[in-house]
């Protein structure tokens, strides 16, 4: 069967726990999710190999950053539902469920990193560096933002600067202050914010 509501409703919930009481997938967790997937051990693990690629490429193809990790994630989930009692009839469908529920978090989370990024751009060029009323995930990116290079810090901030228009005028001048077609300065842009996506994760873990 499709994963029911209460469930996803409460593998939402456990997403906003705290890091450090995340649950982590056992041997005996994951014997129950093959025993779901077919009663014959080898069958198990073949349609376990399948299910995990066509989520990666679920993942791939909605532009997720690591649809590695998107994909083990959901797994995992699964998982630790199987362990729990919960009777999956279909696990195709069930994964796939949870895999819709895991997407739409990552959505969430790069959306609130575009917003703080977006956030710290028009505080930096007012030259305000007042961080002491900022969510901890903004305070984060400050933090992280001062590991980076002068030059990976203004093209950060100026490339997600500004709205429509004066968005695409920055873009053209950090193309031509640094160089860069807009092909690649875009690239470049994207593989800075996934380090720095990387790097809040990690610091929200400490805080």
């Amino acid at each position: 069967m499709e994963a029911s509501s209460d469930a996803l409703a409460e593998e939402s919930t456990s997403n906003t726990r705290s890091p450090r009481s995340r649950w982590v997938l056992t041997q005996g967790a994951f014997d129950t999710l093959l025993a779901c997937l077919d009663d014959n051990r080898d069958d198990a693990g073949r349609k376990y190999v399948e299910i995990r690629k066509n989520l990666i490429r679920f993942f791939e193809w909605r532009g997720c950053p690591f649809p590695e990790d998107h994909a083990d994630e959901t797994i995992n989930r699964v998982a630790r539902r199987a362990s729990e009692g919960e009777e999956i009839r279909n696990p195709a469908g069930y994964v796939l469920g949870v895999g819709r529920l895991v997407l739409l978090e990552v959505y969430k989370e790069r959306e609130k990193e575009h917003r703080a990024l977006s956030e710290l751009s028009h505080t930096t060029a007012a030259r305000s560096y007042d961080f002491e009323e900022v969510e901890p995930r903004a305070e984060c990116l400050k933090h992280c933002l001062e590991g980076q290079t002068a030059d990976n810090r203004e093209l950060i901030l100026q490339y997600y600067h500004g709205e429509a228009a004066a968005k695409i005028e920055n873009r053209k001048k950090l193309s031509e202050r640094f160089k860069t077609p807009i092909n690649t300065l875009r690239m470049r842009a994207l593989r800075l914010r996934e380090r720095l996506q990387v790097c809040v994760g990690d610091c929200l873990k400490t805080l």
